[in-house]
């Protein structure tokens, strides 16, 4: 029958669980000392961590982007076809920045370092002060002088060593300051977060950055319809002149001949002509206007929207480690850091006893 039995001998009973929990309760009771040590030094730890740690301040923009240009644009095909007028050569940038694009348009190395070459203040730039607080000339002490770097003049004049400075900058802001989100994906808003040690740059800087990628994905979306408008819109002019200087021109020969003899017909001849002009040219202006109007609806269409909701203000949120949490916090840490070496050399021990 014992050979039947359901349980080996390596299997444990619910009273050895038991009872194996009361010992190791009464051996971490007996080293209450050691934890309660360990607990009190992680406190002190916890509390100098919380004076020493800076606050972090966050800089927060959120707009709505909106972009009606592919069923705008259906619309109006409809409406010129019905009007004899062909929109092919005049469509906007549809697939361009569509979806999550722009969001990554804002991490891209142009728009930072741009951004990072707005002015701080009157004498400084943002990267200067960036720099000041970061306290980059000791850490990259090693590595390169920043002191005798300057970063006022237009990039274009930048050397190698100002180059590499503001893209490594560049990398740092957007790994470990720059958070663009959308906090809903079925919703067209975008929340652009900048996380700085410093208040004024955090706000400056995330200004400067929704400013500067939000005009230039204005201008870069509406470049094509906006051609096509200046040219239409050129086009128009130059007809126009064309028709009053042939309107001019009729008025003239008409003045010249009155009365011209309808036996003779020679003397009708040119201002048959210039009657010709007229009318060629009227067609003409007629069909660039249509084409003119139909762009700049077009044109209207393209142009997303981008209405802001929320922008930073000052005083801007700010997290950071208080007091009391640093110690509560450092206190847990070093008694569960405790109580797991005490485990371990139990166990070691007991391993030794074995052997």
């Amino acid at each position: 029958m014992s050979g039947n039995s359901h349980f080996s001998a390596s299997q444990f009973t619910l009273k050895e669980v038991v009872q194996n929990l009361i010992n190791w309760g009464k051996f971490f009771s007996s080293k209450w000392k050691i934890v309660l040590l360990s607990s009190g030094i992680g406190a002190l730890m916890g509390a100098g961590y919380s004076q020493l740690k800076d606050p972090v301040f966050h800089a927060e923009t959120s707009f709505v982007l909106e972009e009606d240009g592919i069923g705008g644009m259906g619309q109006m095909s409809g409406i010129a076809s019905l009007l004899g007028v062909n929109l092919g050569g005049l469509g906007g940038t549809n697939g361009l920045f569509q979806g999550d694009n722009i969001m990554a348009l804002y991490r891209s190395d142009r728009m930072l370092e741009e951004t990072l070459l707005s002015p701080f203040d009157e004498e400084h730039l943002l990267i200067d002060r960036f720099i000041e607080f970061e306290e980059l000339e000791n850490k990259w002490a090693s590595r390169i002088d920043l002191a005798e770097l300057s970063f006022s003049s237009s990039k274009e004049n930048h050397g190698v060593k100002q180059d590499s400075v503001i893209k490594e900058i560049a990398k740092l802001i957007r790994e470990k300051q720059l958070e663009v989100v959308k906090p809903d994906r079925k919703l067209s808003i975008i929340q652009v977060n900048v996380s700085s040690k410093d208040e004024r740059f955090a706000k400056l800087f995330n200004e400067a950055l929704v400013s500067k990628v939000n005009t230039f994905y204005l201008e870069t979306k509406t470049k094509k319809t906006g051609e096509n408008l200046r040219i239409l819109q050129s086009q128009a002019d130059s007809v126009r002149a064309i028709l009053d200087a042939s309107l001019g021109t009729l008025a003239s020969e008409q003045d010249r001949v009155p009365n011209a003899n309808p036996l003779l017909s020679t003397a009708t001849v040119e201002g048959r002509r210039k009657q010709v002009d007229v009318q060629t040219s009227a067609a003409v202006f007629e069909e660039i206007v249509k084409n003119l109007e139909m762009a700049k609806i077009n044109h209207r269409i393209n142009t997303p929207l981008i209405q802001l909701i929320d922008f930073p203000k000052l005083p801007l949120k700010r997290t950071e480690v208080r007091l009391l949490k640093g110690m509560v916090y450092g206190a847990i840490l070093f008694g569960v850091f405790a109580l797991s070496f005490l485990y371990l050399k139990r166990i070691y021990q007991k391993h030794l006893q074995e052997v």
